[in-house]
């Protein structure tokens, strides 16, 4: 072969050489484009991932910080439903601290003084809490929206705090009544008529949760007049009066802790201890033994609504 196509050939080869370089430049270029273009889209579907998250938890964050400035928003609903169910002639239960003032002391010792508002009717129950009785009276009294008053036993209120507890948080005055109604504990000495009034106190409170709440009222076991222990009473009265305490009895019951009520004595004796009143504080019992007091409940209030009376509890005279 001549020197000059041997010259030839090397040239052709060259040539062949440098066009398969520039398609494998050129395809190298068109890929690396490619996939460039791949990522920057790829990227631009993660900022916008992103974006629509950070937008997403800006939301939430703006969500959780209104709620936390208004945190009263979640109960809302539930704050002017306990306001609606308040009662005849109550408050609502973040209001229920007993105010003793010069003016509740007197109103108590004029109870039963005409009431310029009319007809007035005190329902209250003594010698509770019972896990029996007391939650059928409470349904009702839900029920009737009425507002009661309990004078709880220190020694039952022990055994069942979240009774006390429920009738406080339903607007009803919790009174007090002792702790044992063992009249021979009671009546010991005036001393042990307040030590017992303070015992229970002291339960009432851790019951309630509440150390701000005294209910600065007394009911004496078997009343405050009379009997076996009239001296004993009487001195106590001086001593509770001085610890700023008042008393009450009642003027009005149903006898259902007498004897063996029934059905229609009960109803009987609402209606002729209340003949003729303008005020009543009306006794009734919720310890266990008393399911006839839940089934004469509702009739009793029907009756005396009928005869023109209004339901409040202490709460009115003390505030």
């Amino acid at each position: 072969m001549e020197p000059s196509e041997i010259h030839d050939m090397i040239v052709t080869k060259k040539l062949n050489m440098n066009k398969v370089l520039i398609v494998i430049t050129i395809a190298v270029v068109v890929i690396a484009s490619s996939v460039t273009a791949g990522i920057i889209v790829s990227n631009k579907r993660k900022e916008k991932m992103l974006a629509s998250m950070v937008q997403e938890n800006a939301q939430t964050e703006s969500n959780m910080q209104t709620e936390e400035e208004n945190p009263q928003n979640d109960t809302q609903e539930n704050i002017s439903q306990g306001e609606s169910n308040v009662g005849e002639g109550n408050q609502s239960q973040n209001q229920n601290i007993p105010v003793y003032s010069e003016n509740a002391k007197n109103k108590i010792k004029n109870m039963y003084a005409p009431d310029e508002n009319g007809k007035v009717a005190y329902l209250t129950f003594d010698d509770g809490p019972s896990d029996k009785i007391t939650p059928q009276i409470l349904d009702i009294l839900k029920e009737q929206n009425i507002k009661a008053t309990f004078f709880v036993l220190g020694s039952r209120a022990e055994l069942y705090p979240e009774l006390v507890k429920r009738e406080y948080e339903e607007g009803h005055f919790i009174a007090n009544h002792g702790y044992s109604h063992v009249y021979t504990s009671v009546y010991a000495s005036p001393q042990a008529v307040l030590d017992e009034y303070n015992h229970t106190d002291r339960i009432i409170k851790d019951a309630l949760g509440k150390e701000e709440y005294s209910g600065h009222l007394f009911r004496f076991p078997g009343g405050s007049e009379g009997g076996k222990y009239a001296n004993v009473k009487n001195d106590a009265k001086k001593i509770l009066e001085e610890n700023n305490v008042s008393y009450i009895n009642w003027n009005c019951l149903t006898n259902d802790a007498v004897g063996k009520p029934t059905h229609d004595s009960i109803i009987n004796d609402l209606k002729s201890t209340s003949n003729g009143k303008e005020r009543l504080v009306v006794l009734m019992h919720d310890t266990n033994a008393k399911q006839l007091t839940v089934d004469t409940l509702l009739e009793n209030i029907n009756y005396l609504r009928d005869q023109g009376y209004v339901f409040k509890n202490f709460y009115d005279i003390m505030k």
